[in-house]
């Protein structure tokens, strides 16, 4: 997952270059000299961006500066001539009259300011390279600041029908200057920058781009906001992905063009780090849904699937509102008596253990108010009242689950959830309660390949399979909105994974997870990760287990003193289908088998010829056409299989030669006669299941070895059951590994079950993160006092979004 991915706060983009500082010496007290000549002073840059390797940073050919945006960071160095490190006084100046130039530590890490008010060229920041005991400089560098985007593009997904239409808009961390974002159409992210307008003329329209400035110095600063229609073509055969990017765009100048004879005419820059999209799905099934609609205020009754969260989940600074969070507003419950319940994760409304029952719950969230609590202004509505919630530092709890008591006349009664209903004549999705017949509102448990779906404040209704059950997992927990402050890592048992693209992201936090087939609540989703290739996994906690906790939570909280008043059901209606709209699956392209070592080669060796063996022998005599080969494997990338190419699947096909797995190209989803590109088998619809006896062998395996696991690699952070991606039609043991870690060596096989390694970013939990509204004054907007748990161990955590910042003076 990307969990809202554009953050002002933090630095997710870092870049080091380094500046090469001339030494002359003369005599005995030595002479030191610098220039920016070309001859004597290079600068390198690279932008480190977390779980990828190190990429060269941009530079502006008029001016030779390097480009930074204020999301990022450099890291600089400087060595003499001859390659040796010098040791030098950092500093910076210039840069922007409000902002400042941003700051640079003693060695030599630049972070600059959180937000510009003019356009790169009028505010270039110096960076100052001093040796010690010399006054004058060895060696200065030039900076441009690009302002870089608050947040995503709004909405960051959406499904449009033909002729359908919706704005989007985005924000960058301007205020004034001339910046803008310029938006543009393409097929996939890659082909964005360099696609041709004739290229995307099937793929829709855009309109003008139309922003909004506000001057640093007038009564009411705001961030620059850009916006944009997109209307869809006038037919869409099949469903097809357009992605809509969005690019910050600036200007920049000589230097000396002020000065020149012939001024050097402005010019347009930009950055690959600033810039943000939205994924479309063009459907053919009359569908049009935005997830815009989920972030608004609505109307009382207010339906779940809408935004929500603490009225007390912000950070303060000095007495300042700095920062603030907030999540979804999952499903409504009852319980036996018939009071009713709001649902959703302990970090949304609860703030992850820090608050006390009774505090403020409000709709929207403070996200999506400008950060402005109910009490210092207007724009969100208390919508109930924080009830109960199992802590998430208790060893015996298993779920991140809170309830909040509906305020009357605040909350749908019957339970329902934004677009889970049927299609309207506008193409638009009704609210609808989730089904409860088939379980008397108790849900159901969810199977491998199962199709569910939520609906979420930040990518609405979404749809995808199960990927994984009986899953342990490792979850951060933080103690601020931003995530600077680590708090907490709690293992959660037995849950539930489900897999696919634009499927969840921050924000989506405490949605229901429902079966597509009858409305059924299946998990109560709450934090995920992205893979090596941008896939989403979110984690959800299974509903058998959410209503145990909060059961046994309420009946301890004294609200419901006798355990049967406690019995919780979800409230809805008959079952129904759930429309399902599933973006795109993620196709990486297939990657190689790297050069194996010769203790691999021999392996292979003896692995390819007893697979030859096996091809030739009486019981496969019916099956001429099967083919053996070496192959990289899917389920071990980097490690080799045998590739078995056979015109049907054969009959008892072995797991493994001489240890090496085997891949069956008849079950890999994409095979044509070749080596299969590496893909998702959970995106096929026709991909095998597993027999249950089968899958109930390997939950067996996982239940007897996943501690042993969890200790045995510090980059295990996840272990359950899944389908293999060599033999979709085998269970595998899945490892959820850590990608910015050594993984060290990981098991093939475990009690002669697959195991399937999914390198991917440690998992946190999926609320969403604003900032406060801009202010130019050092007065603060009064902060309800924030009642906080007696020694709480942490606070709460989540990921970003918001169209502004408080502007600090």
């Amino acid at each position: 997952m990307r969990p809202i991915s554009f953050n002002s706060a933090a630095r997710l983009v870092a870049s080091s270059a380094l500046l090469f500082v001339a030494l002359v010496v003369a005599g005995c007290g030595g002479n030191f000299s610098s220039t920016l000549a070309a001859n004597s002073v290079t600068l390198e840059s690279r932008s480190l961006v977390a779980g990828a390797s190190a990429q060269p940073a941009i530079t502006d050919e008029a001016t030779g500066a390097v480009l930074v945006d204020t999301n990022g960071a450099l890291q600089w160095s400087a060595a003499f001539p001859d390659g040796t490190p010098a040791q030098v006084e950092w500093s910076v100046t210039g840069g922007d009259p409000h902002a400042g130039p941003g700051s640079i530590t003693s060695t030599g890490l630049y972070t600059p300011p959180s937000y510009t008010t003019a356009d790169p060229a009028e505010i270039p920041v110096i960076v100052h390279a001093r040796l010690p005991h010399f006054h004058s400089d060895a060696a200065t560098a030039r900076i441009l600041l690009i302002p870089g985007f608050l947040r995503p593009l709004a909405p960051e997904n959406l499904s449009l029908t033909a002729n359908g239409s919706a704005t989007l808009t985005g924000s960058i961390a301007q205020v004034g200057g001339d910046s803008a974002i310029r938006f543009s159409l393409a097929t996939s992210i890659a082909a964005a920058s360099t696609a041709p307008a004739s290229a995307t003329a099937d793929l829709g329209t855009l309109s003008n781009q139309q922003c909004t400035r506000g001057a640093f110095d007038s009564p009411n600063p705001a961030y620059t906001v850009c916006s944009v229609t997109y209307t869809a073509p006038a037919v869409v055969p099949a469903p097809t992905a357009v992605y809509i990017l969005g690019s910050v765009e600036t200007t920049a100048q000589n230097p000396v063009s002020n000065q020149a004879a012939n001024p050097v005419p402005r010019s347009a820059v930009s950055l690959p780090t600033a810039r943000s999209w939205t994924l479309l799905l063009l459907n053919n099934s009359g569908i049009n849904s935005n997830p815009i609609a989920h972030q608004q205020r609505l109307a009382l009754p207010v339906p779940l699937g809408s935004s929500s969260g603490s009225n007390h989940d912000y950070d303060t600074q000095r007495g300042q509102l700095t920062d603030c969070c907030g999540g979804t507003l999952g499903a409504l419950l009852q319980d036996s008596s018939g009071n009713q319940y709001a649902l959703s994760n302990n970090h949304v409304l609860a703030r992850s253990d820090q608050s006390q029952p009774g505090e403020t719950v409000i709709q929207p969230a403070l996200i999506d108010n400008g950060c402005t609590p109910v009490g210092s202004g207007p724009g969100a509505t208390q919508v109930a009242t924080l009830a109960a919630y199992p802590p998430l530092d208790s060893p015996n709890t298993n779920v991140d689950a809170a309830l909040a008591r509906v305020t009357p006349g605040a909350v749908d009664p019957h339970g329902a959830i934004l677009e889970l209903g049927a299609k309207l004549p506008d193409g638009s999705l009704d609210a609808a309660a989730p089904g409860v017949s088939s379980t008397a509102g108790q849900g159901e448990s969810a199977a491998l390949g199962m199709l569910v779906a939520k609906s979420g404040r930040t990518t609405g209704l979404t749809c995808a399979p199960v990927s994984a059950v009986s899953l342990d997992v490792l979850v951060d927990y933080y103690q601020d909105c931003a995530e600077t402050k680590h708090a907490l890592r709690k293992k959660f048992t037995n849950q539930i994974a489900i897999s696919g693209t634009s499927f969840s992201d921050a924000g989506d936090s405490g949605a229901l997870v429902v079966d597509t087939s009858n409305a059924e609540p299946v998990g109560l989703f709450f934090a995920g990760g992205t893979d090596s290739h941008g896939i989403e996994h979110a984690i959800a906690n299974p509903v058998s287990d959410v209503l145990a906790n909060l059961e046994a939570q309420l009946a301890q909280s004294g609200g419901n003193p006798s355990p049967s008043a406690a019995r919780l059901a979800f409230v809805g209606a008959a079952d129904h289908p759930v429309a399902c709209l599933r973006y795109p699956a993620t196709t990486p392209s297939a990657s190689p088998l790297p050069t194996l070592t010769p203790a691999q080669q021999l392996q292979a060796d003896r692995a390819l010829a007893l697979a030859q063996q096996w091809a030739n022998s009486p019981s496969n005599a019916g099956n001429s056409a099967i083919r053996v080969s070496i192959t990289n494997s899917l389920d071990h990338p980097g490690s080799p299989a045998i590739f078995i190419d056979s015109a049907y699947p054969p009959v008892n096909l072995p797991r493994e030669f001489a240890g090496l797995p085997t891949q069956i190209a008849s079950l890999v989803p994409g095979y044509s006669q070749t080596p299969p590109a590496r893909t998702d088998p959970a995106a096929s619809a026709t991909t095998p299941q597993p027999a249950a006896a089968a899958l109930a062998r390997a939950i067996q395996v996982k239940q007897r070895r996943a501690a042993e696991l969890f200790q045995s690699n510090p980059a295990i952070f996840g272990v359950g059951v899944g389908l293999s991606h060599d033999n979709p039609a085998d269970p595998a043991i899945l490892l959820l590994v850590d990608q910015s870690q050594p993984l060290g060596a990981l098991p093939t096989f475990l009690d002669r079950e697959r195991v399937r390694i999914l390198p991917m970013d440690r998992l946190h939990v999926t609320r969403a993160h604003a900032h406060a509204r801009p202010s130019t004054t050092n007065s603060a907007c009064h902060i309800p006092p924030q009642s906080t748990r007696p020694n709480s161990k942490f606070a709460h955590e989540l990921s970003f979004w918001t169209s502004t910042l408080r502007l600090p003076r």
